[in-house]
């Protein structure tokens, strides 16, 4: 696979990523946006739901590390195969991802977030065949 291939879908992982990251932090900060995470029941989170989205934003930069050292872009974690293993777990979490949000109750979350996990699903594949 080319080093391009590999760096392309990486930096769009990362921007991904980032959009999710701001995301959730509009979540937190009370953004009537709720119908799009969490099950879809609340327009505006309550605070529990407000910490699992800071949760989130934490697994997202971990999310990112990772990413980023599989495709050669980063020397973060000093143990290799676990960055190996690692990313095959992240490509099934995305891939667990499409089926969770596709039964989601909210169809905005359906029609957004299943979708997107299905793009980093294919993302975090290409990278993790490296």
């Amino acid at each position: 696979m080319s080093a391009a291939l590999v760096t392309g879908a990486a930096a769009v992982f990362c921007v991904l990523m980032a959009g999710l990251i701001v995301f959730q932090a509009a979540l937190i900060a009370g953004a009537p946006l709720g119908h799009f995470a969490w099950g879809g029941q609340d327009r505006v989170l309550p605070v529990a739901k407000r910490l699992g989205s800071a949760t989130s934003i934490g697994l997202y930069l971990i999310f990112t590390v990772l990413i980023l050292q599989r495709a050669g872009l980063a020397e973060v974690i000093p143990w290799p195969g676990a960055v190996v293993i690692a990313t095959w777990v992240l490509a099934g979490y995305f891939l667990l991802g499409i089926v969770m949000n596709g039964a989601s109750r909210s169809k905005p979350e359906r029609w957004t977030m299943a979708p997107l996990c299905a793009v980093l699903a294919g993302l975090t594949i290409l990278v993790a065949l490296s």
